[in-house]
């Protein structure tokens, strides 16, 4: 239990919180500054990357995210000094992926030849929609020959570009989101992350809906239409789920999410970055400040972490099937054993799998496709006392 990690190895998250503008739907911790000097920027980072580095040494480096907000929106000098300080400190992985989150605009592409250069190897690009309308309706500052302009770039400079899109979005109707979501397939991409859009509260578009001024939205069965109809395509253009919103051809899966998803070891630095670290046998949960400015404070003093709790192992049992059953593969049944100290309820197994909710194969459980849209309720019924 004390290596648990291991089965899911170790990444590193890389948060900047710097937007050109804030879109209604968006709950991340981004931020619109007019200025910002990236040389602080840079100070920072280095200085949490050796601090977390010198309590994890000897430590492979299966993957490093660059995060936000708009990381786009950084020069390439910073990004490549964030790259080598991981070098420095850590070992690579031989294949080890390097993302970069990119919004499709025209400044953005212009950089991306730098990003490869500072040794990013892949980018996942926020399309979210692929008419202008809807794009305008999501305060999307670019247009679609915009994104397909920047994909064509990012095609010309990396061999792996994913895009993320978001569904169920104001009077879309299933018709539309067949025909928008083949036109994303047909441009040959590798990875897609196809989001249902949801409202949340602090946001711009949770005030609305509050207000009752946020129409259109799909009913729950119109949403489950779309997420079904979502998976048969998918599959049809051989790129099936291998988690509940990400799908992928085969050996193109995001490496960095799936270790999240198989509940491993990441290091979060940057303003509100969460992270997960295993130290002395023990699992801690780490988070940073939201505000720029307060994280930055918190790196000039040495540690640019706002809470370190550890973790229980009911706690982590609970984590790791609320994340590996999101997966496709499916979840280990004697490593939540082995975390949480004690099996799951096999009664509760069994009556989930006779609801045709899951499917049980020796220490395996995977959620079935009628399983994935109540994923929550099965995960809420496992875990009950």
């Amino acid at each position: 239990m004390a290596e648990d990690w291991k089965n899911g190895g170790f990444g590193l998250y890389v948060h900047w919180p710097f937007c050109q503008a804030k879109c209604p739907y968006c709950d991340f911790n981004s931020h619109v500054a007019r200025e910002i000097d990236e040389t602080v920027w840079i100070r920072a980072y280095l200085s949490e990357i050796e601090r977390v580095a010198g309590e994890t040494p000897d430590r492979l480096l299966n993957s490093i995210f660059f995060g936000g907000g708009t990381p786009s929106l950084m020069h390439p000098d910073t990004v490549a000094a964030v790259i080598e300080a991981a070098r420095l400190h850590w070992t690579f992985a031989n294949d080890i992926e390097i993302t970069l989150e990119a919004n499709p605009g025209s400044a953005e592409a212009g950089r991306f030849l730098g990003y490869r250069d500072a040794g990013v190897n892949r980018v996942s690009m926020g399309f979210q929609a692929m008419n202008d309308a809807d794009l305008k309706r999501l305060g999307r500052i670019h247009s679609v020959n915009d994104a397909l302009s920047a994909f064509d770039v990012a095609r010309s400079c990396f061999d792996r570009v994913s895009f993320d899109l978001i569904y169920a979005r104001q009077d879309q109707t299933l018709q539309a989101w067949e025909s928008e979501l083949e036109k994303a397939l047909n441009l040959s991409v590798d990875h897609l992350s196809l989001y249902q859009l949801t409202v949340e509260d602090g946001t711009a578009f949770g005030d609305r809906y509050a207000a009752g001024k946020l129409r259109g939205l799909p009913d729950d069965d119109r949403a489950a239409d779309m997420y079904l109809l979502t998976q048969d395509i998918c599959d049809s253009y051989d790129m099936p789920a291998y988690e509940i919103s990400n799908h992928a051809r085969l050996g193109t899966e995001s490496r960095h999410n799936l270790i999240y998803w198989k509940y491993g070891d990441y290091a979060g630095i940057g303003p509100g970055a969460h992270g997960r670290l295993t130290l002395n046998g023990k699992r801690f949960a780490t988070e940073c400040p939201k505000l720029p400015a307060a994280w930055i404070e918190r790196t000039s003093a040495g540690n640019g972490e706002s809470v370190r709790t550890q973790v229980s192992p009911s706690e982590q049992s609970e984590e790791y099937i609320m994340m590996g059953l999101r997966l496709a593969e499916g979840l280990d049944i004697d490593r939540y054993t082995q975390l949480s100290g004690k099996p799951l309820p096999n009664d509760k197994l069994i009556y989930l799998q006779d609801l045709g909710m899951v499917s049980l194969s020796g220490a395996t459980m995977k959620a079935t496709r009628k399983g994935q849209p109540v994923l929550n309720a099965i995960i809420r019924e496992l875990l009950a006392d």
